[in-house]
Formats: C-alpha cells, structure tokens, sequence
C-alpha cells in the first residue's frame, strides 16, 4: 500500500519532534520543493518522509491547515482505513470498559487515542461523532463501520458542528447516520442521572472531562450552600446537591440549558433545593455582591477565556477578575473551585491569577486538592496541547497576620 502512497518531505531537521513522539506537521516544516502542499487535496493519505527519504509512517494531509499533516501510524504499511480504526476503538474501549462503570464516557480522546483529530463521545447505546479534521472527514464511512463492528451502538450522531472545523476549510452539519435518534440523550456519572439535548447541546452534550473532579465533591459540600457559576446543565450543582450540598444555584447565560439543569435535578429528587439565575455570569456575581449575598462553596468552570496564545494575557485577566468576584460572594473560610480548560494557559498559571485576586481582597488562599481531566480524556506526553484541563480547590481566608 506504500508504495502507492504520495509521499510528503520533511524539511532537514524537521523530524525530531516526530521522532520524539508528537503526531503533527506544520506547514512550515514541509519540503514544498519536494512535495508541494498544494497538490495534496483535504484530507488524503500520504507517507511521511524525513529529508533523508527515511519513512516515518503515513499521515493524513490538509494543504489549508496550518497543522497541515497528522501522523497516524508509524507502520509505513498501514493507513486510515477501517482496520487501523478498528485496532484503536478497541483499544480505546478496552480503557473505558476498565474505568467506567457505566458506558457513559469519552470513547475518543483525538491524540490521546492516536486518532487525531477525532472525538466520539458515548451515552449508552448513542455515540456521538465529532469528525473535526478534513481526514477524519473523509475516513468517515470507514470510521462507522468500525465502530459498528467494536462498539455496536443503536444510535450514531455525527456532530461535525466544531469551529475547529472551519481552520481545515470543512462545511458544519449534523446528522444521524441512520437517519433518525433519540431526542435526548441519558447519562449516569458519579450515580447521578442526566439528560441532554442529542442535536441542540454544546459540543456533544456532555463534558465528560470533570468527572474525576466532581467525584470529589462531597467532602467539600456536605451541608453547605453552592453556587455553581457556567452551570450549562448543572453537572456541578445537581451532583454538589446529591453528594449532600444543602442548597445549590446554577447560574448560566443560557435559558433552555438553566431549564436542563432544573429537569436535572427533579430527576434525582433533587429539584426543591436547586435555584437558577439566568445572566452573564460576570454580572450576576456582581449583583450577588451587591446584594451581600455569600456561598459557602463557588465553582467557577468557564469555557475557554484563551483560544489563541495571542490572547493569553487578555484571557489570564479574565480568569483574574472571575475568580475576584467568585471569592467576593464566598462565605467566610469557603471553598473556590476554580477550573480553565484553555490549553494554552497552564495550571500554575491559573493558580497564579486565582492567588492575585486573594491577595486584592486582602484574603489568604490555602491549596486543598487539584484535579485533571478525567482518564477517560488520556494525555499524550509529547503534545501539550492535550493536557488542557486544571482545577483548583482552595480554601479561601481572611489574611493572615503577619509577625
């Protein structure tokens, strides 16, 4: 099959990266002179070549993308194509069916799986696709049989609607691929059930990446008001309210996924001890202090306030002035709970602007416990990018005095 690939140059010296590990190719470390960008359509398969005309596996291509190449084995003898989706959704399954007790997880995890470029998140007999990639675009059809063939789901959905998309030139849709699915989706996590929206959600529905985190919570709220800040669906405020919270607010910017939360909680019992706010959220902490109104646990789980690296010290401000306010409404000796899931800012980083707004408040901060993105989201120890998620548990203080 290789030898009826295109091949596609590396520039000398461009290898080492690959060679340590890392799955992408960046435009500006192809040999254009050798194998022209331009000739390659979205998506096509190619094998990887170092300058010396050394194989060092096969990739898929994108001539529009910046990350223009992405490796998918170091076998020059094997390609995208059913069976090596096949070989990583069990591998993959494998990992999941050891983790989870329900089968109500993060199946995909892009690099982190060795599929880059590729998310499939599973609600039971539901999985939901998100091909955000021109390659994983055209391996689709490949990508559905093998996941009949390993997972053997009812439903699949594919919501090819990421703005990732648009950076790699693709069309945004949904689809099931049987034509129809289930208007909602069911999930359980930490023995709390939950519904979402198949089609009308963010993302796939669901953020499975803070189960780990909030397996936690019980410890920390116990008997104690919670204020549960960019609630979406309430997965922090109804799981707060199962694991013993006394009462808990969400507040989010979103009318129909505040009504979610609700629909939420009444389906674990939990809903005469849940309010909701609706508003943005830097206004209604706001108001909340205006009104002297005090938490004793606030969690603060924002979407990405740093997309782009440009926008790094823009974004670093606004966590700063988030978690100022979050600790303006929080009791006494309360507990933050402050998460970013901004790849680009690092969990010292955050834990840096968190302790700047204590220290503008004249507050002490004290580290309890950190969290991370749940395993059912792996790491890839050569790309960075794929550790993007931090949380932070804090106690927060009056100031301590000084001798």
């Amino acid at each position: 099959m290789s030898e009826q690939l295109p091949s596609l140059w590396l520039k000398k010296g461009e290898d080492r990266r690959l060679r340590s590990g890392h799955l992408w190719v960046f435009s500006n470390e192809v040999d254009n002179e050798r194998s022209a960008l331009k000739a390659f359509t979205p998506g096509q398969v190619a094998l990887l070549r170092d300058h010396a005309d050394r194989a060092l596996g096969t990739v898929y291509v994108n001539p529009h993308s910046l990350i223009c190449a992405r490796l998918m084995s170091r076998d020059p003898r094997r390609v995208l194509g059913q069976s090596l989706l096949e070989d990583r959704l069990r591998q993959a399954l494998a990992l999941r069916e050891r983790l989870c007790e329900t089968p109500c997880y993060r199946l995909v995890h892009g690099d982190g799986d060795g599929l880059s470029g590729l998310i499939i998140d599973r609600y039971g007999d539901t999985c939901v696709i998100q091909p955000n990639t021109a390659g994983m675009e055209q391996a689709l059809e490949a990508l559905i049989a093998a996941l009949r063939a390993t997972v053997r789901p009812s439903h699949i959905l594919i919501r090819a609607d990421s703005p990732m998309r648009e950076l790699e030139g693709l069309d945004r849709y949904q689809r099931w691929v049987d034509g129809t699915g289930p208007e909602l989706l069911e999930l359980t996590e930490n023995g709390v059930r939950f519904q979402v929206g198949s089609q009308d959600a963010q993302k796939t529905g669901w953020y499975y990446d803070h189960r780990a985190s909030r397996a936690r919570l019980a410890d920390h709220v116990r008997g104690r008001r919670v204020l549960d800040v960019f609630s979406y669906v309430g997965a922090w405020g109804v799981q707060a309210l199962a694991a013993g919270a006394s009462s808990a607010t969400c507040v989010d910017s979103s009318a129909a996924a505040l009504d979610r939360a609700s629909g939420n909680a009444a389906l674990n019992g939990l809903d005469a001890a849940l309010t909701t706010i609706e508003g943005d959220a830097f206004t209604v902490l706001q108001a909340l202090r205006e009104e002297r109104q005090h938490y004793d646990v606030v969690i603060v789980d924002p979407p990405a306030f740093v997309k782009r690296k440009k926008d790094l010290k823009k974004g670093l401000g606004g966590y700063r002035r988030l978690n100022q306010l979050a600790m303006q409404v929080l009791a006494k000796g309360g507990t933050l709970i402050s998460a970013s899931c901004s790849s680009h800012v690092t969990a010292d980083a955050l834990l840096q602007e968190i302790l700047a707004a204590a220290r503008h408040l004249d507050r002490s901060l004290q580290v309890i416990e950190t969290g991370q993105q749940a395993p059912d989201h792996p790491v890839h120890p050569a790309i960075p990018e794929s550790r993007y998620l931090k949380t932070w548990f804090c106690r927060v203080l009056p100031a301590w005095e000084m001798p």
